[in-house]
């Protein structure tokens, strides 16, 4: 056990100060300082290394019960962290291990053992336990898989393609021997997808006028699989191309995030109908029985030089909330992330 003269006194924590109307506002977050309690038994105290800034979070402020319970005006932001034990009072985990949890948008926490994850500097970077080794990543290891179940020489088309999740699911695409087409927004990203992860196509959807146009160049063929990570104006093009018997795996929204009012798109059931599609959505908490099964081939995939990763590290704590405003607006490249 660490000395407790070490141990701080409060931690700084962002709070939720208001519902955010459209695009959240940095004064839609308060950050405010607590007393911070020493470990009791089977707890310890952690010093935030890393925060994950993500899309999910951007439903978890509107006050509306999704797939989890909504933070309240007043309450801790929720994430993903990476942190350094400074004080046990465990015996499984001593001070100078690193771990990962969800213990929030606070510098320290104290938090029980039971609940986090040990982590192995020497295996790889302790901030790929929030990005490729952790949620994102088993995100596009079984959303893709055990959704789209894609099939050598079949064309896979991926929205956000060049963000944490997407520029996984590509990746996995190849590895599965398919034809992979990534839609981004920025030329910058669509380089790094095709020249650097080896798509076999993209294009930048804010300087395209005619998605379905560009699609249908890009995929000849039509479209097997889409991996759906934005909905709204893409996913309508996508729909347009698929073909019988193709598989939707719908994963994120983000498109539709931050609208003000609901975006009104065409009917797509006459067409999952009559070309008999399997339209799946999914909350990768529900693979948390086999998560190791993924992070164990993914991490295989990433030696063998499979899989590559990139993180845009932003660094300081109180950066936190312009960092999860600019992952909604799409300015990351990969998985984003705050170095406190």
């Amino acid at each position: 056990m660490s000395a407790t003269s070490h141990r701080p006194s409060v931690t700084r924590r962002f709070l939720l100060a208001a519902r955010p109307v459209g695009l959240p506002k940095e004064s839609d977050f308060k950050l405010v300082e607590a007393p911070l309690p020493a470990p009791e038994a089977g707890q310890v105290l952690v010093k935030t290394v890393y925060l994950s800034v993500d899309p999910y979070m951007r439903g978890r402020i509107t006050g509306v019960r999704t797939y989890a319970d909504p933070v309240h005006v007043g309450d801790l932001m929720v994430g993903g962290t990476v942190g350094q034990v400074i004080e046990s009072r465990d015996p499984s985990l001593q001070p100078g291990d690193y771990v990962a949890g969800y213990w929030g948008w606070q510098d320290h926490a104290v938090a029980p053992a039971a609940g986090l994850q040990k982590l192995n500097p020497q295996l790889a970077p302790v901030s790929t336990a929030l990005g490729v080794l952790g949620m994102p990543g088993m995100t596009a290891y079984f959303g893709f898989l055990e959704i789209c179940h894609p099939k050598a020489g079949e064309t896979v088309v991926v929205s956000g393609a060049a963000g944490a999740v997407g520029s996984l699911v590509g990746q996995i695409a190849k590895i599965q021997d398919c034809r992979v087409i990534g839609i981004a927004g920025g030329d910058d990203k669509i380089k790094y997808i095709v020249s650097d992860l080896g798509f076999d196509g993209a294009f930048n959807y804010k300087t395209t006028s005619d998605y379905v146009a560009s699609l249908k160049e890009l995929c000849p063929k039509g479209i097997d699989c889409y991996f759906d990570n934005v909905g709204g104006a893409i996913s309508d093009s996508v729909f347009a191309l698929l073909n019988p018997f193709a598989r939707v795996s719908v994963c994120g929204q983000i498109s539709q995030y931050n609208l003000e009012a609901p975006e009104l798109g065409p009917r797509l059931l006459a067409q999952i109908l009559v070309r008999q599609l399997k339209v799946e959505g999914f909350i990768v908490t529900r693979f948390l029985e086999r998560w190791q099964q993924g992070v164990a081939q993914m991490a295989q995939w990433m030696k063998e030089g499979r899989i590559k990763y990139h993180e845009d590290i932003v660094e300081g704590f109180e950066k936190t909330p312009r960092a999860f405003i600019d992952m909604l607006e799409g300015k990351n490249t990969g998985k984003m992330l705050v170095k406190a």
